[in-house]
């Protein structure tokens, strides 16, 4: 990984570096990242036109710095090139899924097995999705739409929030619609949808609240309309996300009696 400043990534700082990079890769060898060192990589040419992927929180500034690279920020770990020689691994902990996959493809699979049981290690089956924290776009410069995200970020569980939110915008529905989704990438009704989740999930973790009385509080009246769209964002169902996230037993603080 490499750590970005409050500036964001500086190309040509490292011109002998990526050199050296190239080099190696002409020699044959595997070029791989965890986490952001897609950065460095990316600075080689050699990732131009192929998939990858990088750390969820980096993966906005990754496509400013690097357009031509198509990322894939909820995958945990892509493997591009002519001979499957450019790897690259998402957040953080999926270097456990690079370092497995490598011992996998030189050592065989039994090892690979074998490596991750003695040191506990995981493959992240469910992807990345399921990590990923939702922030709506604010960049964009339009104050019509980025004043609808400011009421939209505190008032999601309304009924009708399309409605308020056309309302207050003071556009017609089709202008509203059509500069909503220009300026953050997602209609609406999905922007509204994610903020949604993104509150259950934080439900999901810290309360102990049943599903349906999640999704109520959250502005669903289906709860089965909402276990479905659930699984559709983050890859599990309420109660699977619950599992893999709520703080276990043994690693609560104890209760003194």
């Amino acid at each position: 990984s490499v750590l970005l400043g409050p500036d964001g990534w500086q190309k040509g700082r490292h011109p002998e570096l990526v050199d050296w990079l190239s080099a190696m890769h002409r020699r044959g060898a595997l070029l791989c990242s965890a986490c952001s060192g897609l950065f460095l990589l990316a600075e080689t040419g050699l990732f131009d036109g192929v998939d990858a992927t990088v750390h969820f929180g980096y993966a906005q500034a990754f496509h400013n710095a690097f357009p031509k690279v198509t990322i894939h920020p909820e995958r945990v770990l892509v493997v591009s090139g002519k001979r499957e020689e450019l790897i690259t691994s998402g957040a953080s902990m999926t270097w456990h899924d690079l370092v497995l996959y490598l011992i996998a493809r030189h050592a065989g699979a039994t090892a690979a097995q074998t490596v991750a049981r003695y040191f506990a290690l995981q493959w992240h089956q469910d992807g990345l999705a399921p990590y990923i924290v939702f922030e709506g776009r604010n960049d964009h410069g339009d104050v019509a739409i980025q004043a609808a995200q400011d009421w939209i970020a505190t008032h999601f569980s309304v009924a009708n929030p399309l409605e308020e939110m056309v309302r207050r915008a003071g556009l017609a529905e089709r202008t509203f619609k059509r500069r909503f989704t220009g300026a953050t990438g997602l209609s609406p009704i999905s922007y509204v949808q994610r903020l949604r989740i993104e509150d259950a999930k934080r439900r999901l973790e810290r309360t102990e609240s049943p599903v349906d009385e999640i999704a109520w509080q959250v502005g669903y009246e289906d709860p089965a309309f909402f276990r479905r769209l659930f699984k559709r964002v983050t890859g599990l169902t309420p109660g699977a996300y619950r599992r893999r996230f709520m703080i276990p037993d043994y690693a609560r603080p104890q209760r003194k009696e």
